[in-house]
Formats: C-alpha cells, structure tokens, sequence
C-alpha cells in the first residue's frame, strides 16, 4: 500500500528559467509543489513529478517513525554490537522527544532510558542506527572514554555517521553534540 492518502494531491509545477537540471518539491498544505527547469518538456515533466512524489512518500514514511520501532532497532542493534553486555545493553525505554536542542540523542544510565531528537527521524537508517548505538554504549560505559569508543567502533559506519552529523549541524549552524 504505496502513498500516505488515498486521494491524489493537488500538483502545482512551477517553471524556473534559472533552473537548468535540479528539481525539487515539497507540500504546502494540501498540494505538491514540484520545482522544475523552464526547458523541461510535457514528458520529463510528468515523469519528474512522478518521481518527486514518490520520494516525498518515502521522506514521509521515514518521519513517522514511532517509538516501537525505535525501541525495536535498539534491541537489534543491542543483540549485534553489544552481546556480551545483555542488560547494560538493554534499556528500560527508547523514545524520539522534541525538546532535544543540543543533542542527537540522550542517555540517563541510572534508569536506563534512551531519547533521541526527533531531527534524526528524517535521516538514514545508518545515522539512525549509529545514534542509537551511541547512546545504547553509554549503558555499558556512560562516559565518552577510550573503552566507549572502542565499543562504538565495532559498529563499520561510526565515522561515516559521525562525519554526516557534523555536516548537518555545520550546515544548519545547529552547535550540537555527541
């Protein structure tokens, strides 16, 4: 069951002189606006919008990510990387939260409960599952000293995700941290 409505939404397509290949799209209300290059033809336009939303759908679908699932990959990704810590590895709760202004996720290893901002929801599972292992590592070590990162490094994308938060907080001038 493809789509996140049942009827199709109003598409206004706003032609751009200045574009010359990139096109973009996003809702406003109960319509798409699909962005593209002026030169466009009736057919590239038509299969553009095709393609704008169905990854609209998919940037959806990512950002209805619920608590379960969150908890669910937790546990996943506690059973690979953090075997041999079976209740350090697992918390007592994981959540996303919307008051997370400094920080990608949070930890408290005296309840064992896991937060983990709301703006990760839209990235990919990759950042997702390198955030959540972070904090699921503070259970095991709370602080950020060389047996932590030695236990984050078992996970092969660290550096990658690492390297993708910091470019997504320098861009967006956010200041947050591990």
């Amino acid at each position: 069951m493809g789509g996140s409505s049942l009827r199709k939404p109003v598409i206004e397509v706003r032609r751009s002189q200045r574009r010359r290949r990139t096109v973009s799209a996003y809702r406003d209300g109960e319509r798409v606006v699909v962005l593209i290059p002026a030169q466009f033809t009736r057919a590239e336009e038509r299969e553009w919008v095709d393609r704008m939303l169905e990854r609209l759908d998919a940037r959806e679908q990512r950002a209805r990510r619920t608590d379960g699932e969150l908890s669910t990959r937790a546990q996943r990704l506690a059973q690979r990387y953090l075997a041999e810590h079976p209740r350090a590895s697992r918390p007592v709760s994981v959540r996303w939260v919307t008051n997370q202004n400094g920080r990608w996720g949070s930890c408290t290893p005296a309840d064992r409960t896991i937060r983990i901002s709301h703006r990760v929801q839209e990235m990919p599972d990759w950042v997702i599952d390198y955030v959540l292992l972070h904090e699921l590592a503070h259970l095991v070590v709370p602080s950020h000293s060389p047996a932590f990162w030695t236990l984050l490094s078992r996970y092969p994308k660290t550096e990658r995700a690492r390297g993708y938060l910091e470019g997504v907080s320098a861009a967006a001038c956010l200041g947050y941290s591990e």
